[in-house]
C-alpha cells in the first residue's frame, strides 16, 4: 500500500512490539490502515506459523487479532481527535483484554486478512471488534480492549 501503515507513525523506542513493531526483525511487523470505517491488515503467513500441517497455528491468529485492534485503537483516537497520526503528543495502546473465538481451522499458505471495526471509545479505553479470514472465509474473531498508556509512561521511553 502506498500510504504509511499505523505502526509506522509509532516512536522508535516504542517499536519493537514481536506482533506490529517495524523495528523488530524477528517479528510479525504487521501493518494495519483504514479502509473506509474499518480497519484492514493483509498477513501472509510462513510455512512455520504451523499448528497441524496445512493450518496456522493459533497464537499467530490471536497476535493479528491483538496488534491490529491496538494499532486500530491508536488510529481511532488520533481520528476521534481530528489529529494526524504523526502529531504530538504520540497515542499508543496496549491490550487491556484479548478474546478470540476458532470458528474452524485457518489453511496455511494463503494471505490472510484482518478486518477491525471500533466499537467505542471511551476515554482512554477503545473496543475494536475483529475478523480474520482465510480465502475470504471468517476462520476466526476476536474483540480488543485497548487502553491508552499513561503519558508518563511514553514520556519515560520517548524522551529517552
Amino acid at each position: 500500500m502506498a500510504q504509511k501503515a499505523f505502526q509506522d507513525y509509532y516512536p522508535d523506542q516504542l517499536s519493537y512490539c514481536y506482533g506490529c513493531g517495524r523495528l523488530n526483525e524477528q517479528g510479525l511487523q504487521i501493518k494495519s490502515y483504514w479502509d473506509g470505517d474499518e480497519t484492514v491488515c493483509i498477513f501472509q503467513p510462513r510455512p512455520y506459523h504451523i499448528a497441524v500441517p496445512g493450518y496456522v497455528y493459533g497464537g499467530l491468529i490471536a497476535s493479528l487479532i491483538d496488534c491490529h485492534g491496538t494499532g486500530t485503537a491508536a488510529a481511532a483516537a488520533y481520528r476521534a481527535e481530528g489529529r494526524l497520526m504523526d502529531s504530538e503528543p504520540p497515542q499508543r495502546f496496549l491490550t487491556a483484554s484479548l478474546h478470540v473465538d476458532y470458528l474452524k481451522p485457518t489453511p496455511l499458505g494463503v494471505p490472510l486478512e484482518v478486518r477491525g471495526q471500533v466499537k467505542e471509545i471511551k476515554g482512554r479505553k477503545v473496543v475494536v471488534a475483529a475478523t480474520l479470514s482465510a480465502n475470504g472465509e471468517v476462520t476466526a474473531r476476536g474483540e480488543v480492549v485497548a487502553v491508552q498508556v499513561p503519558q508518563e509512561l511514553l514520556d519515560r521511553y520517548v524522551t529517552q
